[in-house]
């Protein structure tokens, strides 16, 4: 009996590493396909982040001003854009007033923090808004600094328009995804709804691996 007890628990170990491998490289193959595809979302969409000066519930509250008074200006001047092209080259043209919004929204709330403002390369975390999960990567914002921009940061897609609907943020309706579905290729659209789910995938294979290590 024993023998036989030591067979089958051989065989149902092969079978979950087998598991294992094999999700372990579908895994790899997706992660290379959502980095190939991150690289190419890059290229078409803008982001604006917020970067507070501390992580302080002062600062965040700060934060979250500033956000809404550069984004409620935002929103007007972005109105009607429906390319990358001139997204950049209104938010360029308009940096001095972001500039002078945030400038004013931080000394009406009694601060003297200095405030930056411009387009620049920014390193982004995983972000889901919604059904859709922008992969981790390098990507082009609109970067807004408050004071030494130590602080937790607040970030959003700008263009096309993920960040705002009125004076609601992160809001993706039914205008969001038909304009994110025509700015990205299939493989970049299909990698923004699904890399997500890859990542629980992941997890779960980590389990069974644990699980087989004990």
């Amino acid at each position: 009996m024993k023998y036989f007890y030591c067979k089958y628990q051989n065989i149902i170990e092969t079978a979950l590493l087998l598991l294992i491998l094999m999700g372990g490289c579908m895994w790899k193959y997706q992660e290379y396909r959502i980095q190939q595809a991150q690289q190419g979302i890059a290229e078409k969409i803008l982001r604006f982040h917020v970067r507070a000066n501390s992580s302080s519930s002062e600062d965040q509250a700060l934060k979250l001003k500033v956000r809404d008074a550069v984004g409620s200006y935002m929103q007007q001047v972005l109105d009607g854009v429906d390319n990358m092209t001139e997204c950049r080259q209104k938010v360029q043209e308009h940096l001095p007033e972001v500039i002078q919004t945030a400038r004013q929204t931080v000394l009406k709330e009694g601060y003297s923090y200095p405030v930056t403002a411009q387009i620049e390369t920014v390193g982004f975390p995983q972000k889901t808004y919604g059904d859709y999960t922008f992969p981790a990567g390098d990507y082009q914002a609109l970067n807004v600094i408050i004071g030494s921009g130590k602080g937790k940061n607040w970030w959003c897609v700008m263009y096309p328009n993920m960040c705002f609907h009125g004076t609601v943020y992160e809001v993706v309706d039914e205008e969001a995804q038909k304009s994110l579905k025509q700015v990205l290729s299939e493989d970049e659209y299909d990698a923004v709804l699904k890399s997500g789910q890859y990542r629980v995938r992941f997890k779960y294979l980590d389990f069974l691996n644990r699980f087989l290590k004990e």
